[in-house]
């Protein structure tokens, strides 16, 4: 008989009169997919439903803004005041409610970093926007909000949600954390007016935030739950702590039917991998905060950041640190988590590993794409079957990330597929990284790829190098051939020496290691090589030509990783080529000037060389062939995924 691993997460709860499948709730991501104009396309649709079909039991919206002329970042944010918005916005609330889902849509205004866009387009803009109390900010004058504007923010506010109820959304979010206007309010740093609308007293800060709540419950009824995010702690010196927000939640106690516990301070840099949690920070960063909100409210309160282990989330409903859990990228990664959670088929959960490769394709490229889900930001693609594939047999040439993914997705549209990697583990140059602690996820992905391919009838061969003899023997009707990249050696006297490491090598040497560090190249690779060895009681420098660190594209994920640079005190070097590597030291220059720097151990992290004549070898050894990955050009897992499975699951069609 079946019985449930996780019976608190996935009971049911009422909020308001509305009835929620389960404890776990999509929480706002912010992707909108506009074309630019300001109303949200297919796309939309097809994501915001996708998360609804994997049984959460609310999937929030994108932000709204309730007031386009005053509270919206950019031109093409979403205006519940835009002429004809409703009949775009409809869409959103029937995709989602199929599913047995709770359609929320979130409230928002930007207060203070409204209209920024204006400035850089227009010298003539005055990028109009309002906050608190007025100041001057990203080269504007921020006007003060006077009671005439404090009450249309109150009615736009009363009106965004009165038309989220019309068009079928079954509960409301007001955004009151992350530095936007309802926080601006709250805030003691920011609201320092001498009105009853701010100053040192949290019942006049909170007094915009409150009257909000009561104009909204006014127009949607006391049946009809609203939530409401704020920042628990902002993360930031001269910002307030937990005590600060336990006096927010206590104001707000009674006015809402769900406070949402988050953090952080989404415009100042250093808060910004606290409220989107970096994979340097620990799995449920933000219960401790939820667990002593809870203690002295009696609205039920909802907790997010960096949560994706079931375990956990079954642990804080059932200790009642918490009533709901909330997550974001949890669902980018595994849309179906809920549903494999509740089935006991946690194994196959793909879990996040924080990275935040989504959050930087989504500002770079407009789609979310995952790291290690290929069908995150391609949701209208997956919406519907493809036609069944021609019965091929393929041959995939290294069982790094591209070869297991394009092996999985060639599986599992039928094809034979023979999977060869040269080494003894599947898993590819990555497998040096999974001991790191601060990418478990990185290792747990790897395995769970392993394991994967073991049941699926693949025959994977390892210990097996390809050559154009062997392909030939095999005879496939394809070859995709991924064998990856290897290490750049910089041409520098002496590094061939002993005490020389490429950073591969150095993350699987740490015995034959020395106790100081000279790490060549600060892009991702060596910069976390860097934080890894520190953690590991090293002594590091990192030397680097350019005058800046590169992120490799992911421009997120590099300020976490800029905060973990300050924490732990890793120097790095710029302007600086490497002369010389001596048995005990590196000699360098910078600005012609000559430094030397004592290194037991030299490590090279300065790029990756694509083995692409190896691969170039078979093409001519299967009437089908396709180059993936690193051997093509270096590139990121998110790239490499999704180029495997835009491959593979094409393979077998008639052309």
């Amino acid at each position: 008989m079946y019985s449930c691993k996780y019976p608190h997460l996935f009971s049911p709860i009422i909020l308001g009169g509305t009835f929620f499948r389960n404890r776990i709730f999509a929480s706002p991501t912010g992707y909108q997919f506009t074309n630019g104009d300001g109303y949200v396309n297919d796309s939309a649709i097809a994501y915001y439903s996708r998360k609804a079909m994997g049984g959460v039991a609310s999937v929030a919206s994108f932000q709204c803004f309730v007031d386009g002329e005053l509270g919206k970042g950019d031109s093409r944010h979403i205006c519940l005041d835009r002429p004809d918005i409703d009949q775009n916005l409809v869409n959103i609330a029937s995709g989602i409610k199929p599913y047995g889902a709770v359609a929320s849509m979130e409230l928002q205004h930007c207060g203070m970093f409204a209209n920024r866009e204006s400035v850089i387009l227009s010298a003539e803009s005055s990028g109009l926007a309002y906050g608190p109390v007025g100041c001057e900010l990203d080269g504007r004058i921020i006007r003060q909000m006077d009671e005439e504007i404090i009450g249309r923010t109150i009615r736009k506010f009363a009106e965004g949600a009165a038309m989220a109820k019309k068009l079928g959304f079954g509960m409301v979010t007001l955004h009151g954390g992350h530095g936007w206007l309802l926080h601006q309010f709250l805030s003691p740093s920011v609201n320092t007016r001498k009105d009853k609308w701010g100053g040192p007293d949290i019942e006049n800060r909170a007094r915009l935030t409150i009257e909000i709540c009561k104009a909204v419950r006014k127009v949607v009824g006391q049946k009809f739950p609203i939530e409401i995010r704020i920042s628990a702690v902002d993360g930031f010196e001269g910002g307030y702590g937990i005590e600060e927000g336990v006096k927010i939640a206590k104001q707000l106690d009674g006015f809402v039917d769900l406070i949402h516990v988050s953090a952080g301070y989404h415009e100042n840099q250093e808060t910004f991998t606290l409220t989107h949690p970096s994979l340097f920070l620990d799995e449920g960063c933000f219960v401790p905060y939820a667990e002593e909100i809870k203690k002295h409210v009696k609205t039920h309160v909802a907790v997010v950041g960096a949560l994706s282990e079931p375990e956990m989330m079954e642990d804080i409903i059932a200790s009642g640190k918490a009533d709901v859990v909330e997550v974001a990228r949890a669902l980018l990664c595994d849309p179906d988590f809920p549903k494999k959670a509740r089935a006991g088929r946690e194994d196959e959960m793909r879990k996040c590993m924080r990275c935040l490769s989504c959050f930087s394709n989504r500002v770079s490229y407009g789609r979310p794409y995952c790291a290690i889900n290929p069908e995150s930001g391609r949701e209208p693609d997956m919406r519907h079957d493809i036609p069944p594939a021609i019965r091929k047999k393929v041959l995939v040439v290294g069982g790094g990330i591209g070869g297991m993914q394009a092996a999985l997705t060639c599986a599992s549209r039928g094809h034979e597929v023979i999977l060869c990697e040269k080494n003894p583990r599947l898993g590819g140059v990555l497998r040096c990284e999974e001991s790191v602690s601060f990418k478990k996820k990185l290792g747990y992905y790897l395995d769970q790829q392993e394991r994967f391919i073991s049941k699926a009838g693949i025959d994977a061969r390892l210990n097996t190098e390809v050559t154009p003899l062997l392909a030939s023997q095999i005879a496939p009707d394809v070859i995709i051939a991924s064998p990856g990249a290897k290490p750049l050696k910089p041409d520098i006297p002496g590094i061939d020496g002993a005490n020389v490491f490429a950073a591969q090598d150095a993350y699987v040497s740490l015995e034959k290691l020395g106790q100081n560090i000279v790490i060549l190249g600060a892009g991702l690779v060596g910069v976390e090589l860097g934080l890894h060895l520190i953690r590991n009681g090293r002594n590091v420098i990192i030397v680097e030509m350019l005058d800046k660190i590169s992120d490799g594209g992911n421009f997120v994920h590099i300020l976490g990783v800029k905060n973990e640079i300050r924490k732990r005190g890793l120097e790095i070097v710029f302007n600086t080529t490497a002369k010389e590597i001596t048995p005990t030291e590196i000699v360098c220059e910078t600005d012609g000037v000559e430094k030397r720097y004592k290194a037991d151990t030299v490590v090279y992290a300065v790029g990756q060389a694509p083995i692409r004549a190896e691969a170039i070898a078979l093409g001519e050894c299967a009437p089908e062939f396709y180059m993936i990955g690193d051997c093509v050009q270096p590139r990121n897992m998110a790239s490499t995924v999704g180029e495997a499975f835009i491959i593979s699951r094409d393979l077998g069609r008639v052309f």
